[in-house]
């Protein structure tokens, strides 16, 4: 196994550590704790601070997976071209 192929299995080791981590942490944010904590009679900009929090926890979420899904198809050209 040559030192690129060995960087080449760290970078996806590490790509799919990443994707368990924000998995973990999308699947807590949408939890008991963070949904109650959100659950408040304010009103920041005429919404509801919990349909504020989700819909910015979900925009937030599509980016990430987005940003990510990137990182590992320029992995995969990279490996091909």
């Amino acid at each position: 196994m040559t030192r690129d192929d060995k960087d080449t299995a760290k970078q996806r080791q590490r790509l799919k550590d990443t994707w368990v981590i924000c998995f973990v942490l999308g699947f807590i944010m949408m939890n008991y704790p963070f949904i109650s904590i959100f659950n408040k009679p304010a009103l920041p900009f005429g919404l509801p601070l919990l349909y504020l929090y989700l819909l910015i926890g979900w925009s937030v979420s599509i980016v990430i997976v987005y940003l990510f899904s990137r990182a590992a198809s320029k992995d995969n050209r990279g490996e091909r071209g």
